[in-house]
């Protein structure tokens, strides 16, 4: 017999860590190899964790709700037969030691034990949702927190202890502060944050519980927000030719295919080829570096009624306006049906997002981390315009939006790059271009 760790997996190349939203087994239940085990949540993508093993459950080392950094242990799996070469093994052994070793102890045990791993100093520390709520509701201040997590991490339970103890670590400032109030104090620590707000709830008012995919979302918002300093920027393209050329084709079109085209394919098209002409664009902050990536992936958001979703199209830049066209559609009907898979929303490099399909002529939205920009395709509407001449027409006038992570880009780039796109798009007819 021996005793199997089931580790948090790595579900995405940016993903550090995992939320346990709901056990699908419980200690004593049989499973067999690649059986679900858990439904766990990310800042990208909803996820079941599957057993590597066949055998009995043998503990759930994590609770539901429990935030997990990646390769820290959730569950252990009592198996028959030989020890398996997969890492993070622990044998049970008949004759047990006077003192526990790492072959007799528990996980959780072993957890306990560990000794705290401190921070290199001057890093940039980086939390969980739960953590951060924990800190928030008992006015912990986490830089005086030692982690006992994978490389110094701070985990819930690092918090739940210091609560239990009521010794909860106070900022150096806020003592002097006590001790000398007129004496004023220089910091540079960062003033601690607000408590949830305690939102009295009436008769009638409905109380709508979080979901793991909604923490999710607003976590990964908030980061973005936090870390990436945002600027904003605006264009107004004329589309008249290439709403002409489109509705001149769609029901042919729809008939030879069996999907719609829609100008949503002709604006991801273009931006494609923006971006293989100003590569910077398509690039990531990495703290002591900027990395240009090489392919162009570019992420659509995707609205189910709960929650919002972002599946990528990997190497939108070599489709043709029909084959964005198929994967738009292919991409979207999986989410609506629950059938994405996390794969599918993974490696992202650029973001444009639809959501001038709500009617909306002007937004800003927030960056899709780590990206550096997201382009936002407002509604198209016919406008009086005053043409070259002096002339009025009526126009077919879209503002394309983007957002931009300052560190990463400039205005000079990003207003190059709106002007490409805005050429290209302008330059879409029925003469010129082919959906194929």
């Amino acid at each position: 017999m021996a005793i199997e760790q089931i580790k948090m997996p790595q579900l995405g190349e940016s993903v550090t860590e995992g939320t346990i939203e709901k056990w699908l087994v419980k200690p004593g239940d049989h499973v067999n190899k690649y059986d679900a085990l858990a439904e766990v949540n990310t800042d990208k993508v909803t996820a079941e964790v599957p057993s590597s093993f066949t055998g009995i459950i043998k503990e759930l080392i994590a609770n539901e709700g429990d935030t997990l950094a990646v390769g820290e242990i959730v569950c252990t799996i009592e198996t028959e037969g030989g020890t398996s070469a997969s890492e993070g093994i622990v044998e049970v052994k008949e004759a047990a030691p006077e003192e526990p070793t790492a072959e007799t102890v528990k996980p959780a045990e072993v957890q306990k034990h560990a000794a705290p791993v401190e921070r290199e100093k001057g890093a940039k520390a980086r939390y969980s949702p739960a953590v951060l709520k924990i800190s928030q509701e008992h006015g912990i201040d986490l830089s005086l927190v030692t982690g006992t997590g994978n490389e110094g991490r701070i985990t819930r339970k690092d918090l739940l202890k210091i609560v239990e103890s009521g010794e909860i670590p106070v900022a150096k400032v806020e003592q002097e502060a006590i001790l000398t109030p007129s004496t004023p104090v220089a910091t540079s620590a960062p003033a601690p944050k607000p408590a949830p707000a305690n939102i009295p709830v009436a008769v009638g008012d409905i109380e709508i519980p979080v979901t793991g995919v909604r923490k999710a979302i607003a976590a990964n918002m908030l980061r973005s927000k936090h870390e990436a300093p945002h600027a904003w920027t605006m264009i107004e393209v004329d589309v008249t030719s290439m709403v002409q050329y489109r509705d001149s084709i769609k029901n042919e079109f729809k008939q030879k295919e069996g999907f719609n085209v829609t100008y949503f394919a002709f604006f991801v098209k273009a931006v494609s080829q923006a971006l293989k002409e100003f590569p910077m664009m398509n690039s990531m902050w990495a703290g002591d570096k900027i990395v240009q990536k090489k392919d162009i992936n570019i992420s659509i958001a995707v609205a189910t009624e709960d929650a919002l979703y972002v599946p990528v199209i990997k190497n939108a830049d070599e489709k043709t306006i029909k084959g964005i066209g198929r994967e738009v559609n292919e991409l979207a009907s999986k989410v609506r049906s629950g059938k994405l898979k996390s794969d599918e929303m993974q490696g992202g490099t650029f973001t444009v997002n639809n959501t001038g399909s709500f009617g909306s002529v002007q937004s800003m939205g927030i960056i899709n981390y780590p990206q550096a920009a997201i382009l936002q395709v407002e509604s198209i509407v016919k406008r009086p315009v005053i043409m070259d001449g002096g002339m009025i027409a009526a126009r077919d006038m879209v503002n394309l939006c983007l957002s931009l992570d300052h560190r990463v880009l400039d205005g000079l780039v990003a207003g190059r790059f709106l002007a490409r796109v805005k050429e290209i798009l302008e330059n879409i007819t029925k003469e010129n271009t082919s959906v194929y």
